[in-house]
């Protein structure tokens, strides 16, 4: 029994360890804390992280056994529950009744900053309507973290996540991203790698881009180059973990000459209908469907 007393109050003690050296957690108000951990080396965290992880009444992982490793290795014994895509909407009613209770929870994913392609969105939101109180603790993120070293603009960038699986849909997504102006950036996984910046190449054409790989870890690397290098490059490369993929925005000179295209169109409406030969230029010339189709209508043979 003084065992097991011994190992509950283990349980409950709010600290945690540097190097060695015990440090004791202030506490929390009540709340749900939106906890950035690191993406790869353990050392990238901010102290503020884990003093909030050591505080905290209850710590919502993506998957226990990946964040016991990070836990673990700062002497963090906090209680631990698996919050992710599967089960955070029906445990989003529980939480907020917690918080509303007093209790102080921490939200972590695997790596990164929770929210960015991963879950809690649908929980800080429903916190959010309810009027109960949400605290970031920032750090790492991977997408800023290649961001930065890409050499591309950041004074505007807008980040799309993953692509969709199939080639199709995954095509069409990045068809409807031709015309924007800022820095693109996706998270790719490493089997799909080599087929999304193929598609990315066939889209986009010869763009400037950058694929960062295992950032902050041991084997840390960054390519450089165009789409068509690199879609080359990293074909048949074999890949470990989550690939950041940055890409140079379109400019005045990526958007084809009117005069191209419009004639371009006359020629297709002469075989097809219309429709048809709207959706053919857009897709070839990468315009939208409502400006092809405005002048496919101002070019059609009045009756």
């Amino acid at each position: 029994m003084l065992e097991r007393a011994r190992h509950e109050m283990e349980d409950e003690r709010r600290d945690y360890f540097l190097a060695g050296t015990r440090f004791e957690a202030p506490p929390l108000a009540p709340g749900l804390y939106v906890v950035a951990t690191p993406i790869g080396n353990l050392r990238d965290i901010t102290l503020r992280a884990l003093e909030t992880l050591a505080a905290a009444d209850l710590i919502l992982c993506e998957d226990t056994r990946t964040s016991s490793r990070l836990l673990d290795h700062y002497g963090i014994k906090g209680k631990r529950q698996a919050f992710h895509e599967h089960n955070e909407r029906e445990r989003a009613g529980d939480i907020a009744r917690r918080i509303e209770g007093g209790a102080a929870i921490a939200l972590i994913s695997d790596a990164g900053t929770p929210l960015l392609s991963d879950p809690g969105f649908p929980l800080v939101r429903g916190l959010a309507e309810q009027n109960l109180p949400v605290f970031p603790i920032p750090g790492a993120s991977a997408l800023l973290a290649a961001l930065v070293v890409a050499g591309l603009p950041t004074d505007a960038f807008c980040f799309h996540g993953f692509l969709p699986a199939k080639a199709g849909a995954r095509t069409n997504a990045l068809k409807k991203l031709v015309d924007s102006r800022e820095t693109l950036l996706f998270y790719e996984s490493p089997r799909r790698l080599g087929a999304s910046l193929a598609a990315m190449n066939e889209v986009f054409g010869p763009r400037q881009a950058v694929v960062a790989l295992e950032l902050t870890k041991r084997f840390e690397r960054t390519h450089r180059g165009t789409l068509d290098d690199l879609a080359t490059h990293l074909a048949a490369a074999e890949t470990k973990g989550e690939a950041v993929i940055v890409i140079a925005g379109a400019t005045q000179a990526d958007a084809p000459a009117p005069a191209d295209w419009q004639a371009a169109l006359k020629g297709a409406m002469d075989g097809q209908p219309l429709r048809a030969a709207v959706d053919e230029i857009a897709a070839r010339f990468g315009l939208k469907r409502k400006d092809v189709y405005d002048a496919a209508l101002a070019l059609k043979p009045r009756d």
